[in-house]
């Protein structure tokens, strides 16, 4: 072994020590409530396709046609020549079902954050963020060089007082072309704990302050809300949020990311945000089964879908708590099993999945260190016969660990 490579195996190993190497598992078939891994059927409790349509009839057929129609892939980014109807189209239906002005698409969420927080702030900005915010945003701010603040998870206090200091720092700034900015960034749903912003008081509080607000709804579109708009949506707040951002990966079933806001916004995105214009643009069978995926959330099916949903997380919240195992408040389809330790949160997920039930642990860095656990979320798909079979297999694995 070359030097370089064994440099690379020492630092594999020291992961392994610490129960934090990660592998890629092959699944060789659709995503559903059960999944094939290495020739075993699953029961899927770990995905993030909310409703049920990432294997939808009408999403499959859009993304087939789309294909015949453009071709697999769309040949240059979108300011060259890829800048396909398919992909207008899907931008028109977000503006519209988010009632926005308008929207930008781009290739993936982590890319949606990064290219426009990088296009927005620099050196002389602030960004605001939650403890608990996606890395991306975190990468986004070290791209830009705006000052980074924290607040505590969900801590409306917290923040006041990082806003207090960002005003001050504004009042006593130099303009040059252009104010100072201050952003505040949070999910509405929060990935790894699923719990939800205090987005009242969020809004309230970067309104007092002069400071704007990016909403990350990648785990709420399509669950909250009259229209399934989003928690800004559920809390009539949607008009006071700059910037909307989501995916169309989780509940939407496709893939990609999305911006949705002013004019303005949208246009100067297209001519800064740097991972909109240096990337190909996304296939048009990914653009067209997001599009597909959107007026299906906006009808009366997706409307059933999602009251569907939620009866199943109200029966798997009973399945795991009488399985002996303890849940904070469930306000999402995610639902964290806490364990801490690293190494004990891989060997129950090799426990329950040995009984049959697929739910990956989740380990730093994605959480804090010592922070590890089974991250168990729940779908339209999931029916009573599958909730039974994980309250068994949550059992077994306490009944295991307390002999």
């Amino acid at each position: 072994m070359n030097p370089f490579d064994e440099q690379l195996s020492a630092e594999l190993d020291q992961l392994r020590a610490a129960g934090l190497r990660r592998e890629l598992r092959e699944v060789s078939s659709p995503q559903g409530a059960r999944i094939t891994i290495g020739g075993q059927s699953l029961l899927n409790f770990s995905s993030n396709d909310y409703l049920g349509l990432a294997n939808e009839p009408a999403l499959i057929e859009a993304s087939a046609k789309a294909a015949r129609d453009f071709g697999a892939g769309s040949g240059a980014s979108r300011l060259i020549c890829g800048s396909l109807r398919v992909h207008h189209e899907l931008e028109e239906t977000l503006a519209a079902s988010k009632g926005t002005d308008a929207a930008l698409s781009f290739s993936t969420g982590y890319a949606t954050a990064v290219g426009t927080i990088a296009a927005l702030m620099g050196k002389d900005d602030i960004l605001i963020v939650d403890k608990l915010v996606h890395a991306c945003v975190i990468d986004a701010a070290r791209l830009c060089g705006a000052k980074l603040r924290v607040f505590a998870h969900n801590n409306a206090n917290d923040l006041e007082r990082k806003l207090k200091w960002a005003a001050e720092q504004t009042r006593n700034a130099e303009h040059g072309t252009r104010n100072k900015r201050t952003i505040v960034v949070t999910e509405s749903v929060f990935s790894m704990d699923g719990d939800l912003a205090p987005l009242r008081d969020i809004v309230e509080l970067k309104d007092r302050y002069g400071a704007w607000l990016m909403l990350d709804e990648a785990h709420a579109t399509g669950l909250f809300g009259e229209h399934r708009r989003g928690l800004a949506e559920a809390c009539e707040l949607a008009g006071r949020v700059e910037i909307q951002m989501g995916t169309l990966g989780k509940a939407l079933g496709a893939a990609g990311g999305y911006i949705c806001g002013s004019r303005p916004l949208i246009d100067l995105l297209i001519n800064r945000a740097r991972s909109f214009i240096f990337s190909t643009a996304p296939v048009p069978a990914a653009a067209a089964a997001a599009t597909a995926a959107i007026r299906f959330v906006q009808s009366a099916e997706g409307e059933a879908r999602r009251a569907l949903l939620w009866q199943q997380v109200d029966a798997v919240k009973n399945a795991v708590i009488n399985s002996g195992h303890s849940i904070g408040p469930v306000q999402s389809p995610i639902l964290p099993l806490m364990i801490g330790d690293e190494a004990e949160a891989v060997e129950r997920a090799t426990a329950l999945r040995e009984r049959g039930v697929f739910i990956p642990a989740i380990r730093y860095p994605t959480v804090a260190k010592s922070e590890s656990r089974l991250r168990l979320t729940v779908t339209a798909a999931h029916t009573r016969e599958d909730i039974a079979e994980l309250h068994r297999a949550l059992g077994g694995v306490k009944s295991d660990r307390n002999a």
